[in-house]
């Protein structure tokens, strides 16, 4: 007598009823755990936002972030509004920081108006105006937060990346190169924007000069450095209608 489980249509079978089982479990872990990740989202992009304002826990050479126990309590200290602009104007809304900058993107290829997310944060006496931005490195994605004064110098920033070479691009997320950034003026004498270039060849390795759109790059990571570059100037520059406004009012 014939084995039935010999049959090719068993073996079908047993294949299909193993896809349904593996896919109803791998959904069902999704589901259960799509309010864990995105909690820890929310915390994270809280401590990017402080972060880049001079909220963190930063010992001499490393970046860190407040804990994220600490991040709810500081974000609603120290960030006193957020804003959405589109199309010109800035509408306040308190869950601005929920904005997904990869989708704004793609929506506004596909010819939608943007929506900007900023953050209004004060420390010290001084307010801080962040935006988070988002480009392409060597091999992904990169993205960044950065402050800036109503004049539109850098007072902060922190970068990051999704999978650049470790010891070279991935080192846009490390102090030395982070740090370069504070003081850097987006804007050029007459006013014009000109964002940063983070430049191979820059004549100015210690950084002193501040005025000259520039800071040193990472020695090996060009294109990340390039990637760092283009974000800069495509994405901040879409802000300066509201600075230009702010300055005016």
């Amino acid at each position: 007598m014939e084995n039935r489980i010999d049959k090719n249509s068993y073996t079908i079978f047993f294949a299909i009823a193993m896809v349904l089982i593996v896919g109803s479990l791998l959904a069902f872990a999704a589901s259960s755990l799509k309010p864990t990740i995105n909690e820890n989202k929310r915390l994270e992009k809280q401590q990017n936002i402080l972060y880049a304002m001079g909220v963190n826990n930063n010992d001499e050479g490393s970046a860190v972030f407040v804990s994220t126990e600490e991040a709810p309590e500081l974000f609603s200290k120290y960030i006193k509004k957020q804003y959405v602009i589109q199309d010109g104007k800035a509408t306040e809304n308190d869950q601005a920081y929920l904005i997904d900058v990869k989708k704004e993107q793609a929506s506004a290829k596909a010819g939608n108006v943007r929506k900007l997310p900023l953050f209004i944060g004060e420390k010290d006496g001084q307010t801080f105006y962040i935006a988070p931005i988002r480009g392409k490195g060597l091999w992904d994605a990169i993205w960044a937060y950065v402050a800036l004064d109503k004049n539109m110098v850098v007072q902060g920033a922190y970068f990051d990346h999704q999978g650049e070479t470790p010891g070279l691009g991935a080192n846009i997320k490390q102090r030395f190169f982070m740090d370069d950034f504070i003081g850097e003026h987006l804007l050029d004498a007459s006013g014009n924007f000109k964002g940063i270039d983070v430049a191979k060849g820059n004549a100015d390795p210690k950084n002193e000069n501040k005025t000259d759109n520039e800071v040193d790059a990472i020695a090996g990571a060009t294109i990340t450095g390039n990637g760092v570059t283009a974000m800069i100037k495509s994405d901040l520059k879409l802000y300066k209608s509201y600075f230009d406004n702010l300055k005016n009012n």
